[in-house]
């Protein structure tokens, strides 16, 4: 039987594993690109320059954005008892600061933590979840988002778009220099036949592998998240029960779009079958059923 503490530990391995991978892949995507067009390294320092200032401002203001883009409202504590209290109780829990708390007025069943570290986080929940589940579910899946922001899984993932975006601008200027042919005749009959190609096939390829190891990363913090959660409430089932109610209600959240479905809980689209092996490298989460899975064994 797996404690929680291994399955914590074993997480934070994987993720670490994910994220090396994913700088490296950075590096030489950034190295081999420019190599190709007679920048050499240079691009590698423009690309983090110019994503990491598209990426200030939605770090900074993302729980703004999602919560408008989400239609949530500020919960009461006296219309949103159970809610409020609970993430009071669950905070005090994990010992950072009581978070920002928020409803979405939707009967689906979901929730999600947003905000870019402990002091500045925020806690929303949909009115299907406060509803259909008990006290004893609710804090299982409040704890899993307490959780996210203890372990600043929030700011891991900003740190992963800024990457991602880096492959994206990389790979967008490569195919424009390419078509414009803005680098110089001599440079490009210098380059390499094989090293031409291998950059062309890098272009292609790059922002396609670089969202694959982004949702890679994004399932890992949700398991993460379900054994940090369970240790908070020292109840695996009480989350494994409420992971397998939200995904039993087959009602889609309306608020949720593509660029916030990642944040919840559960996936928010859950009217959409994700069966095929290819479409489950793009879902955003790991199966209701193996996280339930893993619960159980803890």
């Amino acid at each position: 039987m797996n404690s929680i503490h291994s399955q914590i530990q074993a997480n934070k391995m994987k993720t670490a594993v994910v994220m090396t991978f994913f700088i490296l892949f950075v590096v030489t995507v950034s190295f081999v690109l420019g190599k190709s067009l007679g920048y050499g390294s240079s691009w590698i320092g423009m690309g983090l320059i110019i994503s990491g200032l598209m990426s200030f401002v939605s770090f900074y203001y993302s729980d703004k954005i999602v919560l408008s883009i989400s239609g949530a409202r500020k919960a009461d504590r006296q219309k949103d008892f159970d809610l409020y209290t609970v993430t009071e109780n669950m905070a005090l829990a994990a010992g950072i600061p009581k978070p920002k708390v928020y409803v979405i007025e939707d009967t689906a069943t979901n929730a999600f933590a947003t905000g870019r570290d402990p002091q500045h986080a925020v806690v929303c929940a949909t009115r299907g979840l406060i509803n259909k589940l008990s006290r004893r579910e609710l804090e299982g899946v409040i704890a899993h988002e307490i959780s996210h922001i203890q372990n600043f899984d929030i700011r891991l993932m900003a740190m992963v778009t800024v990457m991602v975006g880096v492959i994206a601008l990389l790979s967008d200027w490569f195919s424009r220099s390419l078509w414009f042919g803005r680098h110089r005749d001599n440079e490009r009959n210098n380059v390499s036949a094989v090293l031409m190609l291998i950059s062309v096939i890098l272009a292609l390829l790059a922002p396609v592998v670089a969202t694959l190891i982004q949702l890679a990363i994004s399932r890992r913090r949700e398991f993460l998240a379900d054994a940090s959660g369970a240790l908070l409430t020292r109840n695996p089932d009480a989350l494994a029960s409420a992971l397998q109610k939200i995904s039993g209600d087959r009602e889609v959240l309306e608020a949720a779009t593509n660029a916030t479905a990642h944040l919840y809980i559960v996936n928010p689209f859950k009217g959409k079958n994700f069966t095929a092996w290819f479409a489950n490298l793009f879902n955003t989460h790991p199966p209701i059923s193996e996280r339930v899975k893993i619960l159980e064994a803890m």
